[in-house]
């Protein structure tokens, strides 16, 4: 586990990626991949379009057609390979000691992710996509599937990114939050951050005695933390806490991964 995987659309939110990418990999002392999928749905290899309506007999507009979608394809690989071009020059501008490599594949970005997991250190990801970058509230497909199946841990970012100064753990005391802060404990990626240590809950005297206990393993790893009991419903007084804290990266068990939300 190496690399730092750097999934990259052409969306608004993909200078934030690298940002963020270039950034982790230089905490990480690991290389990046910046990593470009061609979504073989909106671009398949071979278009069947023999079974459309009315174009049956006329073969000339058949063949018209799949021509358009093979050069349809070409072009969309072609300025992947420039954005890739452009995304690596970023990186190496802000990081001149982070190597970045680049890697353009045509299929689905879980299936691709899965292949290089093995040698995955962190995944990062924007928010939204393409398909998604025009609504605010919304959280793109790729990075739901890509929650729910990659075990490894993924940074999501939002359309900017500035390298965070705190960060807050959200701790409920279950299984996926315990892997999360196992991985703040084993990394070198928020070494030297102010630690947040935050739990929603109603039971003010059990939640300060189980957020004592996890304090004592963040200060042995020499994290500096501040611990606090939040009450209301969880998203909404996360949300107010990170507001209230300045809070610059939130880290919170997803899945199988830790995802740390910038």
């Amino acid at each position: 586990m190496t690399n730092v995987i750097a999934c990259i659309d052409g969306s608004n939110v993909t200078s934030a990626v690298c940002d963020a990418s270039g950034w982790a990999a230089f905490q990480l002392n690991a290389p990046v991949i910046l990593l470009h999928v061609l979504d073989k749905s909106a671009y398949p290899i071979e278009s069947d379009l023999s079974g459309n309506i009315g174009l049956g007999t006329r073969e000339h507009l058949l063949n018209e057609m799949v021509e358009l979608e093979a050069r349809r394809g070409k072009l969309a690989l072609e300025q992947g390979k420039y954005m890739l071009q452009d995304a690596q020059t970023r990186i190496v501008e802000a990081q001149p000691a982070v190597v970045v490599k680049t890697l353009q594949r045509h299929g689905d970005l879980v299936e691709t992710l899965l292949e290089q997991e093995s040698h995955a250190r962190l995944v990062v990801m924007g928010r939204q996509g393409e398909q998604h970058q025009d609504q605010a509230q919304a959280i793109g497909s790729h990075l739901e599937n890509v929650i729910r199946t990659v075990k490894q841990p993924i940074l999501v970012v939002m359309t900017e990114f500035e390298a965070p100064k705190r960060f807050m753990i959200a701790y409920d005391g279950s299984i996926t939050a315990k892997k999360a802060l196992n991985q703040v404990l084993t990394s070198p990626l928020l070494k030297g951050l102010e630690c947040h240590l935050v739990m929603v809950s109603d039971a003010q005297s059990q939640a300060t005695a189980e957020l004592a206990l996890v304090t004592e393993s963040l200060m042995a790893a020499n994290f500096n933390v501040v611990t606090a009991v939040c009450q209301g419903e969880v998203q909404t007084a996360l949300e107010i806490y990170q507001l209230e804290h300045h809070i610059d990266l939130m880290v919170m068990g997803a899945g199988d991964a830790a995802n740390l939300l910038i």
